[in-house]
């Protein structure tokens, strides 16, 4: 009986931030983390490098394109990358490599694809090493298949 206590309490607190909030919503707003800013500080050889939340957020930048359906548009930048803009291209990808799907991202249809073609040659490439599905434990990876020098012209 006490078990069932537990469990029924343990739901309450469960779903009393799915229920809290505007009833058109149902869903819980996470906190606001505020806005922070970078601060550095030089004391003797020592520079510190700190995060300090501002009271008044900063002005944030108007995009050249706002009636542009895809960030990609609104920003301008539908033909100005490529495989090898990996800080762009890591915005679209999951941490193991995979590409995020569109109602996430909120790309277009056609740079959807763009994207995705890119991640897929930066992949190849190389250039995103950081981001590979993890092997498991005590993997061995096969070892290459020898040519048969026999029909070697």
């Amino acid at each position: 009986m006490a078990a069932l206590g537990v469990l029924v309490s343990g739901c309450k607190r469960l779903f009393r931030g799915f229920l809290a909030g505007p009833p058109a919503t149902h869903w819980a707003r996470p906190p606001d983390r505020g806005y922070r800013e970078v601060v550095e500080i030089q004391e003797g050889k020592t520079t510190i490098i700190e995060g300090r939340i501002t009271e008044t957020p900063q002005e944030s930048p108007h995009p050249p394109n706002p009636t542009g359906q895809c960030p990609i548009c609104r920003w301008n930048l539908k033909h100005r990358y490529g495989y090898e803009d990996v800080l762009l291209l890591s915005q679209f990808i999951r941490p193991h490599g995979g590409m995020l799907p569109r109602r996430i991202t909120g790309l277009c249809q056609e740079e959807h694809r763009k994207i995705e073609e890119c991640v897929k040659m930066a992949h190849r490439a190389g250039l995103l090493p950081n981001h590979r599905p993890p092997l498991p434990e005590g993997f061995v990876p096969k070892r290459k298949l020898q040519l048969n020098r026999k029909y070697k012209h």
